[in-house]
C-alpha cells in the first residue's frame, strides 16, 4: 500500500482509523467528519474498538517502558495490512517516528516499522492517496490555519491542509505571521511550564486576531484546546474548529 516514507503506492479499499483521546473527549463531531470524508470516497472504515492513547504522554514524560506497553497494546489492534489514518499530526508522528525508536534491539521493533510504515495523518491522506476533489457548498468566510508544531516536523505536512482549503471556492485563507511559532500546549509542557506555555499561546492568540478571521483552523487537538481557550479567555468570538470538521460541513 505505501513505502516507508509514506508515498502512496495505490488506492485502498479499506482503512483503520486511529481517533486520538482529544478527539474523543473534546472534539467528537471532528473524529466522525474524518470518516465521513474516507466513507464519501468509498472506504471501508474501521475503528478498532480496544484503542487508547498514543503513547505520547508517558514517552514524553521518559517513561519509556510504560510507552513500549501502550504502543505495543495499539499495534497489536491494527493487524490487516490497511492504511491506518490519523486525524492528529502529533499522535501520527509519535506512531510513524517513535514507535520505531520505542522497540529498538528488540524482537518487536520489525512490527513496530510496519505499523509505522502505514500511518498517514488524515489531511496527508486524504490529499497524496486519496486525491479527494471538493466541492464547496458554504457561504463566503474567512479563516486562518495553524500547524501543529509535530505535523510540521515529525509528518512534514504543509501544503496538504492548504491544498483542500484552496479548493473550496468561498474560503480565504489568512495566513499567520508566526505560523511555525509552537502554540505553547506542548502536551506536559504546558503544565511543567505553565508561566512560559501562557506567553506562547498570548503570542499565537495575538496572531489569530490580527487576521481578521472568525474561524481558526487546526488539526490538532491539543493546539485547538490551547489557541480556542485563550482566545475565550480573552473574550473573543474566533471559534476553534478541527479541519476535518470544516471539510466536511463546507461539503457535505
Amino acid at each position: 500500500m505505501s513505502s516507508p516514507d509514506g508515498v502512496s503506492r495505490g488506492r485502498p479499499e479499506a482503512v483503520y482509523y486511529y481517533g486520538t483521546c482529544l478527539v474523543d473527549l473534546f472534539f467528537p463531531q471532528a473524529g466522525l467528519s474524518g470518516i465521513r470524508l474516507l466513507q464519501r470516497e468509498g472506504l471501508r472504515v474501521i475503528f478498532p474498538q480496544g484503542q487508547t492513547c498514543c503513547a505520547q504522554p508517558a514517552f514524553n514524560c521518559g517513561y519509556h517502558e510504560e510507552a513500549r506497553a501502550v504502543a505495543q497494546a495499539q499495534i497489536a489492534l491494527f493487524r490487516q495490512p490497511y492504511p491506518i489514518v490519523v486525524p492528529s499530526g502529533s499522535c501520527a508522528g509519535m506512531m510513524k517516528r517513535h514507535y520505531p525508536a520505542l522497540f529498538e534491539g528488540d524482537p518487536f521493533q520489525a512490527e513496530a516499522q510496519a505499523f509505522a510504515a502505514r500511518v498517514f495523518e488524515l489531511t496527508q491522506f486524504l490529499t497524496n492517496v486519496l486525491k479527494v476533489k471538493l466541492t464547496d457548498r458554504g457561504e463566503k468566510v474567512r479563516v486562518t490555519w495553524h500547524s501543529s508544531c509535530h505535523a510540521l516536523r515529525e509528518m512534514g505536512i504543509v501544503e496538504e491542509p492548504r491544498s483542500l482549503l484552496a479548493q473550496l471556492e468561498n474560503v480565504e485563507l489568512a495566513p499567520l505571521s508566526r505560523e511555525r511559532e509552537c502554540c505553547g500546549f506542548g502536551g506536559t509542557f504546558a503544565i511543567r511550564e505553565p508561566e512560559i506555555s501562557a506567553a506562547m499561546v498570548e503570542d499565537k492568540a495575538g496572531d489569530v486576531l490580527s487576521t481578521g478571521a472568525p474561524i481558526l483552523l487546526s488539526g490538532d487537538g491539543g493546539c485547538l484546546l490551547n489557541i480556542g481557550g485563550r482566545l475565550a479567555a480573552k473574550g473573543e468570538t474566533v471559534r476553534a474548529s478541527h479541519v476535518a470538521e470544516f471539510l466536511w460541513e463546507r461539503t457535505k
